[in-house]
């Protein structure tokens, strides 16, 4: 077989699945900790944890140990079968939940987890319209595709009947706002409910949302959103179901981000940090839902559904975020990094807001108002290329009328060392590109 290094396009066989960006100029071949390592043999700090998921790090040892010792014992079953680590890894996630969130179902994807959640949510209320945010991001397949307004709509034919889109909270870009000029989200989500409820067949059955909106600019809802949507639902009879795919398992410096509101969903979707990097993810609810669907004949049979080589790796996680406290080093990490994040808003015109909490940060650059008709777009692809060819890997997410926002999201398992290295390669790079616009 040839090397990879014997094709001058190592693309050129692989269909391009990102929409309009294009897939990283060099070939990576390896990784380790916060970094990755090129073929060229350049060393890059990973800020995004792979896709938003290493939450520690690259080839972690337990992680290394528990896949070479499981997957010689047992890889993967008949899905009708169950084996002790799945029963095990669905005892101890509903341990780090609260009641009654103790029932689980283990897939591979977020997607996969929220269509399940999707679908159980329409079997158990008899009904099948969805409400999520105008920015959201809950995956790729069918229900999660027609509950994600960020990107992929167009192009692609009509989309399931029944799915609308809740104005996003966004206090940086307020779009309805108080006698002080703050957003006014309380306002914005009675009129969201309103537009709804008109347009309702009278068949709510579910709301879909992230604690915090990572795709769709890394929004954190306002204190008191959470429960104020929570009590929407209850009025109608909706089911609330929180995707943390990206928020879950100490990410935001809570082990769930709901808890920093003290709001229990109905239904819980976890992934990308639930496998640190491997496919796994999980829906979980309460005995009474899961009841009820079972009782209507629940059907999510996959493939690879309660497989135990993904279920070992995820017990694993769990001993390690314990193990480590990193809940804790999530949040004393990330208020260093939020710091040097504030410092380079102070010294960069070009960055005009920064937020998050914990290990999942957003930075936003200056719009076309400030820079010109695609002046936006064009800053944040220069600095994303800067930060490359200086050794950060950082990922931008395009706004329609917007900046460009910067997640940022190392590994919970980053050095004090490697978090102020990437700021300084920051600081570079938006200097970099400014002067060059």
């Amino acid at each position: 077989m040839p090397s990879e290094t014997a094709f001058p396009d190592p693309g050129r066989h692989l269909v391009r699945y990102s929409g309009h960006g294009t897939f990283s100029p060099e070939l990576i071949v390896r990784a380790a900790g916060t970094s990755v390592f090129t073929e060229s043999g350049r060393e890059l700090l990973d800020f995004t944890s792979g896709q938003m998921s290493a939450i520690l790090g690259h080839s972690h040892p337990a992680i290394v140990s528990t896949v070479r010792e499981q997957v010689a014992r047992l890889d993967h079953l008949h899905s009708g079968m169950l084996s002790p680590p799945v029963v095990e890894l669905a005892r101890r996630l509903a341990g780090t939940l609260p009641d009654p969130l103790d029932k689980a179902l283990l897939l591979t994807t977020g997607a996969e987890a929220n269509e399940a959640a999707v679908r159980m949510a329409k079997l158990v209320t008899g009904r099948h319209e969805i409400v999520s945010f105008a920015r959201s991001w809950h995956g790729m397949t069918q229900a999660a595709a027609n509950a994600t307004y960020s990107a992929g709509r167009k192009g692609y034919g009509p989309a399931a009947p029944g799915n609308f889109a809740l104005p996003v909270p966004d206090r940086h870009r307020p779009a309805i706002v108080d006698a002080d000029g703050a957003l006014d989200w309380r306002r914005q989500l009675d009129l969201g409910f309103e537009m709804i409820d008109a347009q309702s067949v009278g068949s709510l059955a579910a709301c879909l949302v992230e604690p915090i909106l990572s795709s769709g600019g890394v929004v954190e809802l306002p204190p008191g959103y959470l429960t104020a949507l929570a009590e929407k639902c209850r009025e109608r009879g909706m089911l609330l179901i929180l995707d943390e795919a990206q928020t879950g398992l100490c990410r935001t410096g809570d082990w769930y981000a709901f808890q920093h509101e003290g709001v229990v969903p109905d239904i819980l979707t976890v992934s990308k940090t639930l496998g640190a990097g491997l496919p796994l993810a999980a829906v979980l609810t309460s005995p009474e839902i899961e009841e009820r669907a079972h009782e209507r004949g629940f059907l999510f049979f996959t493939t690879h559904v309660s497989d135990p080589l993904p279920a070992a790796v995820g017990n694993t996680v769990l001993d390690v975020l314990v193990r480590d406290r990193l809940d804790e080093r999530a949040r004393v990490l990330g208020a260093a990094l939020r710091d040097g994040l504030d410092k380079l808003a102070a010294r960069h015109e070009v960055v005009g807001d920064v937020r998050g909490r914990g290990l999942l940060l957003g930075m936003e650059l200056v719009g076309d108002d400030v820079l010109g008709a695609g002046g936006a777009d064009r800053l944040g692809a220069a600095v994303t290329r800067r930060c490359f060819e200086r050794g950060l890997h950082m990922n931008i997410v395009q706004l329609p009328g917007m900046g460009g926002v910067f997640r940022i999201a190392p590994p919970l398992t980053a050095s004090d060392e490697e978090i102020a290295r990437g700021v300084g390669v920051l600081d570079e790079a938006l200097a970099d590109a400014a002067r060059d616009l």
